[in-house]
This record gives C-alpha cells, sequence and structure tokens, in this order.
C-alpha cells in the first residue's frame, strides 16, 4: 500500500479532490478533521494545550476554538508551540489508521502537509491548483466572508509555487469534470505502482 499526501491553498479544492479520490475507492484521512476530534478526545493533548495556553481554551462541550485561535493565530511563536504539541498526535493517528486500511494506496488531506512534517509519512505527494481569483470567489462563497479576509488567509499558507516546487504531481481543479478526469488517471498510476512495488 503507498500513502498519498494532498494538499493545496484555501479554496483550491482539496476537499472536492479528495471526495473525487475516495469515489475510486480509496480511503481518505482529513487531517484538519481529525486533529479537531483529537484536541477534544485525547486527554493527553487536552492537558498539555490546557497547560500551554490555558483553561479557557476548553468549555464543558469541549474545545473552544474561537478562544484557542485568539491565542495562537497572529503570534507566530505560540502557533509553532501548539503545532509542536498536535502534529505528533496527528501523525501517531494517522499511521495507526493507515495501518487499519486496506486497498492499494490512502489519501492523507492536509492544508499544511509540508509545513506539519505529514509528508514524511506520504509516499507520494499532490498539490491542488487553481487561479487566485477563482479560489477568492470559492472561499467567499463557501465561508460567507469578503475579499479581504481570504487574501488574509492565503497570505498566511504556503504559496502555489512553494507547492509546485516540492509535490510530485500538480493538479489544476478549475473545471470538476477536467479534475475528475485527472483524478482517475492518478487512482490508476497509484494502484500500478503499489500493486508492482
Amino acid at each position: 500500500m503507498i500513502k498519498v499526501g494532498i494538499t493545496g491553498g484555501i479554496g483550491s479544492g482539496k476537499s472536492t479532490v479528495c471526495r473525487l479520490f475516495a469515489a475510486c475507492g480509496a480511503a481518505v484521512y482529513d487531517s484538519d478533521r481529525e486533529a479537531k476530534r483529537l484536541m477534544n478526545d485525547d486527554s493527553d493533548l487536552r492537558v498539555r494545550i490546557i497547560a500551554a495556553f490555558g483553561e479557557e481554551c476548553y468549555t464543558a462541550e469541549g474545545l473552544n476554538r474561537p478562544r484557542l485561535a485568539q491565542e495562537v493565530f497572529g503570534h507566530p511563536e505560540r502557533l509553532r508551540r501548539l503545532n509542536a504539541i498536535v502534529h505528533p498526535a496527528v501523525i501517531a493517528d494517522f499511521r495507526a489508521w493507515a495501518g487499519r486500511q486496506s486497498g492499494d494506496y490512502v489519501v492523507l488531506e492536509s492544508a499544511i502537509l509540508f509545513s506539519s512534517g505529514l509528508d514524511r509519512e506520504v509516499d507520494r505527494t499532490v498539490a491542488v491548483l487553481a487561479p487566485e481569483s477563482l479560489r477568492i470567489g470559492r472561499t467567499c462563497r463557501r465561508d460567507g466572508v469578503d475579499e479581504a479576509a481570504v487574501r488574509s488567509r492565503m497570505a498566511a499558507q504556503e504559496s502555489d509555487d512553494f507547492l509546485r516546487e516540492r509535490a510530485d504531481y500538480c493538479l489544476v481543479n478549475i473545471v470538476e469534470a477536467d479534475t475528475q478526469a485527472a483524478v482517475e488517471q492518478l487512482d490508476k498510476l497509484f494502484r500500478h505502482e503499489s500493486r508492482n512495488s
């Protein structure tokens, strides 16, 4: 079995690409969703987050995401500290999850694949790219935010050039039918590689 990492900036269509891989039969691990689950359910992680950022980061219902975001975003050193706590737990969880899967390959979705070190957990990487104007439009519609808010979030992410230089494959996601055809080609390639490795 090979492991494939999917990454891309906000509005690029990572989730669409992962949905298309899932339709091809691949199991998909959403690292963002699983990190949130772990921060809620893993008692050791909870203790370490509280020790680093305060009791207010949790409520009776679980993780207080707005409060934690307020603590770390715009504060690079605090964000690095949070990532140093959370990323190892996500990596361990991904390894365990991948070990339970069957099939020729699995997919790991992560917006921060390279900066988190998750790229070292996979055999192949795919960067999902799209024109900036399209990404902004998609995100404004999806999140109900204005262009300035999207540009601010984009500025904090790895650039398409950064991703293009590091990824094994680049997939331009403009028209879904074309994206689906590209995913189906990669699906065939990954299955072939897995069966012949």
